[in-house]
């Protein structure tokens, strides 16, 4: 066995016992179920992907192979979901479906060809990966676009180290095995993989394991008692009501950093305020409670029963039809067109 072995032999030994642990740790967390089940998946099938091209082992002979070719074909799948769920952002079941499926058919082909490279292994190979870079990418780019939108200083460092550390570190092992092919044992490249996996693994621990409050918390929850405002809490919360009242909140595209340059405040003191004080973890939810209580009112209105729900969402500040209902309808339970045909129903007499 050669140096550049033993060191990745060495690498992924202490990645997967690091991934398990973390595993562990999280599963007996008192993170949501959801959470808790995505990251153990995604670690999991981490450690099972280290485990499948370890040089070393050559699990393909084996019956094992099966289950832990299957988890590690599904790690950007889990990657994809992780990302959804500790960023509280709903799932496309359209997505999910598709992605389960076309996982599974590879899943299949493989164990038809094992190591045979005939059509059938070659085209499954590629929509492996194919899909595995869209998945993946997909999961940095709502990582990285809504950074800005998200009032929690630990999720939002997460999210910056999300598509530095793990996005990078899995396009780049996907584009390798694309490149230079699934079986390619190159001693350099193995030890350069397997390295980097452990430091990525190293990294990710050490921010799960010591921000479980902010990142695997339950977005259910009722959220704890908050101390009073302190004076300079006071004054800023009273900027922020007279501009509230302004209604401000009706600016299309309205950041959180422009709005603390309309209140000529740091724009960290304003994400304190609407997160630790005002219980928001997402900007555009706070802007979502003010603009949603005025369509209702707007919906509800006679002397607007004729104004076209498209004009009421962007004179609300809304870019186009479909953020206004998806945000109108988590609110209340109805789309906007729903809510006023109540609003104005006729009682039916006894």
């Amino acid at each position: 066995m050669t140096r550049m072995l033993i060191l990745d032999t060495c690498f992924r030994l202490l990645a997967t016992g690091q991934l398990l642990l973390i595993a562990l740790v999280v599963a007996r967390s008192a993170a949501p179920w959801r959470i808790r089940l995505a990251t153990v998946m995604l670690l999991i099938s981490v450690a099972a992907y280290l485990a499948n091209v370890a040089p070393v082992l050559d699990l393909w002979r084996y019956p094992i192979w099966a289950p832990v070719q299957l988890a590690s074909q599904s790690a950007p799948l889990f990657l994809w979901i992780f990302a959804h769920r500790i960023l509280e952002r709903p799932l496309d079941r359209r997505v999910l479906t598709v992605a389960v499926a076309l996982t599974l058919i590879c899943w299949v082909n493989f164990m038809i060809a094992r190591n045979i490279l005939h059509a059938h292994a070659l085209v499954a190979d590629v929509t492996q990966h194919l899909v595995s870079f869209l998945l993946t990418l997909h999961a940095m780019w709502i990582a990285w676009i809504e950074r800005g939108d998200d009032l929690i200083e630990r999720r939002r460092m997460f999210r910056t180290g999300f598509v530095i550390l793990v996005g990078v570190q899995t396009l780049g092992v996907i584009v390798a095995e694309s490149v230079y092919g699934f079986t390619h044992t190159e001693s350099g490249l193995m030890v350069l993989q397997s390295g980097g996996t452990l430091v990525t693994v190293m990294l990710l621990g050490a921010v799960l394991l010591s921000s479980n409050g902010e990142l695997l918390f339950d977005a259910d929850a009722a959220p704890p008692p908050r101390p009073a405002l302190s004076p300079p809490e006071q004054v800023l919360n009273g900027k922020l009501d007279a501009a509230m009242a302004a209604h401000v909140y009706r600016e299309p595209g309205l950041s959180i950093g422009a709005l603390a340059d309309k209140l000529a405040v740091p724009e960290h003191r304003l994400r304190a305020l609407i997160n630790q004080r005002l219980g928001y973890r997402n900007f555009s939810a706070f802007l979502n409670a003010h603009r949603i209580a005025d369509a209702c009112a707007w919906l509800g209105d006679p002397a607007r029963v004729d104004l076209p729900v498209l004009t009421i969402a962007m004179d609300l500040g809304y870019g186009s039809l479909a953020p206004f209902n998806r945000a109108f309808r988590d609110a209340t339970g109805q789309t906007p067109t729903d809510y006023r045909r109540a609003a104005f129903a006729v009682p039916e007499k006894p």
